[in-house]
């Protein structure tokens, strides 16, 4: 048994410098230490001797299997150095070759807007809300003093879902559901996407922004507002820009005004941007109307507000100069590049 011990580390010690693969050594281990190995049949076959046979041949194989076992660890570990060192030499990196070029993009001209926009209002102590863009025809129209007959209402100029459902066609329903959820002191503003009926053209857009603006508190005036918004014009246009409030009509606020800025890209002397005129319509705006107040729930004897709505494409297409809305919805990407 001891000659056949001898064997057994001989034949071992030959196929393991003979190995080139992990596979090698494994199936080494398994023919001389595996269940059914040839060390393991000769520990079995000692039962037959005497004591003192077993325990002298018992040392002696254990002897071997250690040995056997070192073997196969050493021999593992060059083949696991080898294999990486192969692999290190085949993935070699010239790092004088020049890297791959990364694409990065950048924000859409609409969403610059809109972001430039939030941050003039929130530096003037508003707070941003939103609202769904799926309404229902009582927030979209009637709360907001739009009766039955308003034109507006007509389904050639409204997406509607049903009879109560529609797709909003301002931000300004985001001012009922805020006067029906929130107690004055209000100032709050609401950027969002509206829907109408019109046929795309170089102004016109079914899909469009507005940022709406509500202040509820007590004594506020026309004086409040127009304070307000002349403040936006200068952090938004430029210190120098001039505001003019023209008389106009909207069913939520009386009395109402549109609200024009002097021309940022002449100064006010006539250019093609303002159409020689020096002046530019940028929003909406004026008192809100008392009962719209009341679908809130608000004391019109204590409280009073003011409201406004701004297109964000009028504004995006003005200070960029851009001649065609649908530029800004066709996904070019050589047209949006350049607002990085």
């Amino acid at each position: 048994m001891k000659e056949s011990l001898q064997q057994i580390l001989n034949e071992a010690r030959e196929r393991l410098e003979a190995a080139t693969s992990l596979k090698d050594t494994e199936e080494v281990r398994i023919k001389i230490l595996g269940k059914k190995g040839d060390l393991t049949s000769i520990l079995k076959s000692m039962g037959g001797l005497s004591p003192e046979e077993r325990k002298e041949l018992g040392m002696e194989a254990n002897t071997v299997k250690a040995q056997v076992e070192q073997m196969l660890k050493n021999t593992q570990e060059q083949l696991k150095a080898a294999a990486q060192e192969a692999r290190f030499k085949a993935e070699k990196i010239d790092v004088t070759e020049p890297g791959k070029e990364f694409h990065l993009g950048t924000e859409h001209p609409v969403t610059i807007t809109i972001n430039e926009i939030s941050e003039v209002f929130k530096s003037m102590g508003f707070t941003l809300t939103e609202g769904p863009e799926i309404e229902t025809v009582y927030n979209n129209f009637d709360a907001l003093n739009a009766g039955p007959d308003h034109p507006a209402r007509d389904w050639t100029d409204t997406f509607y879902i049903n009879d109560q459902v529609l797709l909003r066609t301002q931000t300004s329903p985001v001012q009922v559901r805020t006067l029906q959820s929130m107690k004055p002191p209000i100032r709050v503003f609401a950027p969002g996407r509206c829907f109408r009926c019109d046929t795309p053209d170089a102004t016109h857009s079914p899909m469009f922004h507005q940022v709406e603006g509500l202040v509820v508190d007590e004594g506020i005036t026309m004086a409040d507002l127009k304070g307000v918004l002349d403040t936006f014009a200068k952090k938004m246009f430029g210190s120098e820009t001039r505001t003019k409030f023209r008389p106009h009509h909207f069913p939520f606020t009386e009395p109402s005004a549109e609200m024009d800025v002097s021309c940022f890209k002449c100064g006010g002397r006539g250019c093609r941007v303002c159409k020689g005129s020096g002046w530019i319509e940028i929003l909406g705006c004026g008192m809100v109307h008392p009962s719209v107040l009341k679908v809130g729930g608000i004391d019109t004897e204590k409280y009073t507000g003011f409201a406004f709505g701004l297109g964000v494409e009028r504004v995006a297409m003005l200070k960029h100069e851009i001649d065609d809305i649908r530029l800004l919805y066709e996904n070019d990407m050589r047209f949006i590049e350049q607002f990085k």
